[in-house]
């Protein structure tokens, strides 16, 4: 209970609120100690963690690349919610074993995290059990690694029935191997033999089953939904289908909303689709399905590419695939590798492909300033070249690809039509190929 005044009297002074209210204690506890004073009032609002990010690259990488996946790693926090204060960056041959970073880099993380009052660690790579343990141990804060901070994204970005299935599934495989030290403040006994086993093994055995078997009924829930969809892929007929794909932002959903005229969500924000959307359209009497799918991103949990399946099919069973490209991104290259290496991953890297580089308005090449920029303790990318203007781009790519390529602005809906024409005349060219006795004329000009 707060106290009005003390012995002496002297009454608070750094608010105007009423004595019983607590001035410095936000959310429920605050509530709790102002509650029986109708005069008391409490703060409500949500506060939103602090964070860290944490990288450990190799003693090669250069300082454009690091900065640029340390870039990432705060998109997809500030995806989540969290404020990121401040980047820790140690260059090792190999990550320590123990606890991820050296005793030096971890003691000057332990500081700052104390004196920030940081209440969450982002570590841009997955932490083993152990290394989790320690790390916990040791700054006394909440740990997430990179493939837990995309299942929290995944699981506040999940709408349907089957992406929070999917979600939940990968959070349990996720779970499974970190149980150990959920009851560390149980006595455990060591050693073997029969009644040596103390109460937190007990409960560590009785979790690990609970979660197996809620892993074994949510497969099975997504068996019959993967038998639900599957159902409404055949019965789409002989339809041409199209799937948008791309890296994670890239502007699938803004292109799926332009050429189908609907509504599908879209943010600037990684993952803003996790649900795959699937639209009927028709240009100059050519009809397709059109589906947007979940974006791919480096270092994808491979729990959740096994995790979203069903999704994934919509890709899978797709007759063409447009690949999105974000070209405004420095690295928009390595994006493309990263998609058409997890294409391979689920085996749909055999599919007609048209290239789409989007986001021209936003492309700029470098200046000499922008190539020196870096920051303190990295390494220079000496012989990494300088940006080419747009029109080098457009001219370099046409050439030296067999595929259709394109350059749009989805936000600015430039280039649109191009990219409706050139969807329509490959989805024309396949159901020709498909039904060449349908009697259905889909000449369209090149």
């Amino acid at each position: 209970m707060a106290k009005k005044s003390n012995a002496g009297g002297r009454q608070h002074t750094n608010s105007t609120r009423h004595p019983g209210a607590t001035d410095n204690i936000p959310g429920r506890v605050g509530r709790l100690l102002a509650k029986g004073n109708k005069d008391a009032t409490y703060d409500t609002a949500v506060q939103r963690e602090t964070a860290v990010l944490v990288a450990v690259p190799d003693k090669r990488q250069a300082d454009a690349r690091t900065q640029e996946y340390l870039d990432e790693l705060a998109f997809l926090a500030e995806t989540a919610g969290v404020d990121v204060q401040h980047r820790f960056v140690q260059r090792l041959d190999k990550p320590d074993i123990r606890t991820f970073v050296g005793e030096g880099k971890l003691a000057e993380i332990k500081a700052y995290v104390r004196h920030k009052g940081i209440t969450v660690v982002i570590f841009d790579d997955d932490l083993s059990p152990s290394q989790l343990r320690n790390l916990e141990a040791e700054l006394e804060v909440k740990i997430v690694d990179r493939s837990l901070l995309i299942i929290d994204i995944f699981a506040t970005r999940a709408k349907s029935a089957t992406a929070r299935a999917q979600v939940e599934l990968a959070q349990y495989q996720y779970l499974l191997p970190r149980l150990t030290g959920l009851w560390s403040h149980l006595d455990k006994q060591r050693g073997g033999g029969v009644s040596q086993r103390g109460p937190g093994e007990t409960e560590i055995e009785t979790d690990r089953r609970v979660v197996r078997d809620r892993i074994a009924l949510l497969k099975e829930k997504l068996k019959d939904f993967d038998k639900q969809s599957h159902t409404q892929r055949k019965s789409r007929g002989g339809i041409v289908r199209v799937a948008l794909v791309g890296y994670t932002n890239v502007g699938k959903s803004t292109i799926m909303n332009l050429l189908s005229r609907s509504d599908v969500f879209a943010e600037n924000k990684l993952f803003a689709t996790v649900d795959s959307t699937v639209r009927k359209i028709s240009f100059d009497n050519v009809p397709f399905l059109l589906s947007d799918t979940v974006g791919f991103i480096r270092k994808l949990p491979t729990r959740l590419i096994e995790s979203f399946k069903s999704t994934l099919d919509e890709i899978r069973e797709a007759d063409l695939l447009v690949h999105v490209v974000d070209i405004s991104h420095p690295s928009f290259e390595d994006q493309i590798e990263v998609v058409n290496e997890t294409l391979k991953d689920i085996e749909a890297a055999d599919k007609p492909m048209l290239l789409v580089f989007n986001k021209i308005d936003q492309y700029r090449h470098d200046t000499e300033e922008e190539k020196q920029a870096g920051f303190e303790g990295m390494n220079e990318d000496e012989d990494a070249p300088q940006r080419p203007t747009l029109q080098q781009l457009q001219a370099t790519y046409m050439a030296k690809l067999h595929d259709p390529v394109i350059f749009i602005s989805a936000q600015e809906r430039e280039n649109i039509d191009e990219l409706r024409a050139l969807i329509t005349r490959h989805v024309a060219e396949i159901h020709y190929q498909r039904y060449p006795n349908s009697g259905m004329n889909f000449t369209v000009e090149a």
